[in-house]
């Protein structure tokens, strides 16, 4: 029976954190994203150089936690750190989370975002925040786990205006498990 074990990345994770978030970004975006821009989206190998560097010189302060299937390997990842919108009140933030899409519905990405949640409440404070594309149906997973809308921004992504709505929690203990209603 096949196991996923959700760990610390290591720098030698890097190629297949890369995997995972060109591929996902390809299934995520469809239909959200210019065709042409996903075809186009950095090779895993230049990926993997950058996730390289997080995973060294930025470890300090920059946390990244896979998903670690028994037989696929690394079936997905969650990263974040220190909030970098000054224009929000969260202590913490996650950067980006993704799960291969034939992983999605197992309980990883919570168990990811947990493990995550709980590093940056030790690390950086009890508030926690998301930035997530507006029409992404990903919102559905934030918003059960209690995240609340907190703020929208329009951003940039390549030569793409897109709207981004922020979900936060003032405390990660408002973190809603499986079998819990969301706190009201």
């Amino acid at each position: 029976m096949a196991t996923v074990t959700i760990r610390r990345a290591r720098i030698d994770d890097a190629d297949a954190i890369a995997h995972v978030h060109v591929e996902s970004w390809r299934s995520t975006y469809a239909g959200m994203l210019p065709e042409d821009m996903l075809v186009r989206l950095s090779s895993a190998a230049r990926e993997a150089h950058w996730w390289r560097r997080v995973l060294g010189r930025f470890r300090r302060r920059h946390y990244v936690f896979v998903a670690d299937h028994s037989d696929a390997g690394v079936v997905g990842f969650i990263s974040g750190g220190p909030s970098r919108d000054r224009n929000m009140n969260e202590d913490g933030e996650v950067y980006a989370l993704y799960l291969l899409d034939e992983f999605q519905g197992e309980g990883s990405g919570r168990a990811l975002f947990v493990k995550l949640a709980t590093r940056l409440k030790r690390e950086c404070g009890p508030s926690l925040l998301v930035w997530v594309l507006s029409n992404n149906p990903s919102r559905f997973f934030y918003e059960a786990m209690g995240g609340r809308r907190v703020a929208t921004r329009d951003e940039c992504v390549g030569e793409v205006s897109v709207t981004e709505t922020a979900y936060g929690w003032v405390d990660t203990n408002e973190l809603v498990m499986p079998g819990q209603e969301p706190p009201l």
